[in-house]
């Protein structure tokens, strides 16, 4: 998720133009006193040159004086405005909202269809974001930070890390890491030592960020209803960060983490939880065996608090490094690790309740 889903911007207060059509807005005063104590413009004397020349015509200089032109109170005076209000702002979402419903339901047509047709398929959808996730990450910090963590061995190391939880389970998932890791430290010797311990461990964070995260929705797939526990990770996950943005953008008054992330709101992260909730219930009564609603509540409250997490952690990051999105690979979404952001550390966590709930098999 971003910044800018979970609440939205205020618009700054009038106080209101007064009554009268000579102040501006601001502290009240009285008009009739700023009337009175209004200065006046500066207007120079009548030479001495033009009373004479007045004299010498028969008219009288004073006469000239009083009645011409630079008689000082008779000095057109101008208008005083009275500034318009300004027009209340609009709440906006700050994205495209078209595009970013249309990528949202092709990529979730595309997750579906390979995960209720062949899981093996799912496991390379699952492989395929990692690498285009490690990419964007790695680029970002090359670029903005100059820390140049090794892609290639994590690129290959996370795609055989999602693989290996797969078919080995947890124990395949972290031996595969440690090797992803010592490739990491083994390829950057290749290179001059300067900044090797910043690239490598830049290398070693990205290989747990995104592919041994990413690892555990494999091993979801792994058990008979594996699918079945997939479609629920994802649907509270998708349903948590649709009800922050739907409450925080509605009734978002009071900051979560303005440091972080200045767009999410309290009462966004209130409404994640409640709309995860009641999606967990209904989830794990009907779609998950031997589940129970009120697990499902459980269930819905801990995915709530893990994507919400894992939102401002990527915030985090991207604060750090000075940008706004990952990528821009996805229209009105930014890039993979943008929609990863949730899902990542929200993995784990859907992993260990269902195993705790309904078992492993």
């Amino acid at each position: 998720m971003n910044d800018s889903s979970w609440g939205a911007p205020q618009g700054a207060g009038y106080r209101g133009a007064p009554e009268m059509g000579g102040a501006s807005a601001g502290p009240a005063y009285d008009v009739r006193e700023a009337q009175q104590t209004r200065p006046m413009p500066n207007v120079p004397d009548v030479p001495d040159a033009g009373r004479d020349a007045a004299s010498r015509d028969g008219r009288d200089g004073d006469a000239a004086h009083v009645s011409g032109p630079l008689f000082r109170d008779e000095m057109p005076q101008e208008p005083m405005s009275t500034p318009l209000p300004s027009p209340p702002q609009r709440k906006r979402a700050g994205r495209d909202l078209r595009a970013a419903i249309g990528v949202g339901v092709g990529l979730g047509a595309v997750i579906v269809a390979s995960l209720f047709i062949v899981k093996a398929v799912f496991v390379g959808v699952v492989a395929l974001a990692v690498v285009v996730g490690l990419w964007e990450l790695t680029s970002r910090l090359q670029e903005r930070k100059g820390i140049k963590a090794p892609l290639i061995p994590l690129a290959v190391g996370g795609a055989a890390m999602v693989v290996a939880g797969y078919a080995r389970g947890a124990e395949g998932a972290w031996v595969a890491m440690a090797l992803t890791a010592l490739a990491v430290l083994v390829w950057r010797m290749t290179e001059p030592p300067e900044g090797y311990l910043k690239d490598v461990t830049a290398g070693v964070f990205a290989a747990f960020y995104v592919p041994f995260l990413a690892t555990f929705v494999a091993m979801m797939l792994t058990a008979d209803d594996g699918h079945w526990r997939v479609l629920v990770f994802l649907v509270l996950t998708v349903v948590s960060d649709t009800g922050a943005y739907a409450v925080g953008w509605r009734f978002g008054t009071h900051k979560l983490a303005p440091r972080i992330s200045p767009g999410k709101t309290r009462e966004g992260l209130l409404g994640a939880v409640a709309f995860a909730m009641v999606a967990g219930a209904l989830c794990m009564e009907f779609l998950i065996d031997g589940g129970a609603w009120w697990q499902g509540l459980l269930l819905g409250l801990a995915v709530a608090v893990s994507a919400t997490l894992g939102d401002l952690g990527e915030s985090m990051i991207k604060r750090d490094l000075g940008i706004k999105d990952m990528g821009t690979l996805l229209p009105g979404h930014g890039g993979i690790m943008d929609r990863l952001d949730s899902l990542l550390p929200t993995a784990p966590v859907v992993w260990l309740l269902l195993v705790v709930f309904v078992g492993s098999g």
